[in-house]
């Protein structure tokens, strides 16, 4: 029988994953004893709720994340070769702005099955609640840490996005935010678009679109939140 890889989304926030995955997702997860999990505590914390609650003594869990090494990673193919398995990253989708990434190549590359499944998706949410274009878009990831680079790249991602008629979309680390925010309206034009969605699917979710020159007059702290922004000229 040929061994599988299932890509296993996670809530973006604190929610029960049984109120945000679907049903026959959460049969997958409870049929599975090994796991590649980004954060070991809140991967057992997420198994726990999704169904195996006094279980997770009786699971392997390796984790796999910026500090897992590629050896790291080609010995964990090795294991998919033995016995199915679940890829977790920390929120969202598995392997989409994740390290998780690098065992589905190998999986590939091993005539692994992949099987992804339906889930919550940060970057998807905050493109299709942003008003801006759905039908070519971009997802530029981190921007660089160093504030010259990084308005460089801002400058470089409005032109695309205005050559192309593109949407870009950015995420930050949630200390940076409101520095990025900062660089965003002081590099781009004051006709550009740029949506703030911040703490997606909790109740204090906050969402919204405006030209540069509107949120210079209506400045917004972000704060330490997740956060995405959507960007287009």
């Amino acid at each position: 029988m040929k061994s599988r890889l299932h890509l296993i989304p996670s809530p973006l926030g604190g929610e029960n994953p049984r109120d945000v995955l679907p049903a026959p997702l959460l049969e997958v997860i409870g049929s599975l004893k090994l796991f590649f999990v980004e954060e070991l505590r809140t991967a057992r914390r997420f198994l726990s709720k999704a169904g195996l609650k006094g279980e997770i003594d009786n699971l392997t869990l390796y984790e796999l994340n910026e500090h897992t090494n590629q050896e790291q990673i080609e010995g964990y193919a090795k294991l998919l070769k033995k016995q199915e398995a679940g890829l977790l990253s920390e929120a969202g989708l598995p392997s989409v702005a994740d390290p998780g990434a690098l065992l589905v190549k190998l999986a590939h590359q091993n005539d692994i099955e992949v099987v992804p499944y339906v889930g919550p998706s940060s970057l998807m949410m905050a493109l299709m609640s942003s008003g801006m274009n759905g039908q070519c878009f971009a997802f530029a990831g981190y921007l660089p840490v160093k504030r010259q680079e990084r308005k460089a790249r801002i400058e470089q991602l409005e032109k695309i996005s205005r050559q192309m008629n593109q949407t870009q979309i950015i995420i930050e680390t949630p200390y940076r935010n409101d520095s990025l925010m900062a660089d965003l309206l002081a590099c781009c034009k004051e006709s550009t678009s740029i949506c703030v969605a911040a703490d997606l699917t909790l109740p204090q979710q906050y969402i919204c679109t405006r030209t540069v020159a509107d949120w210079k007059k209506s400045p917004v702290s972000i704060g330490k939140r997740p956060c995405v922004f959507v960007l287009q000229a």
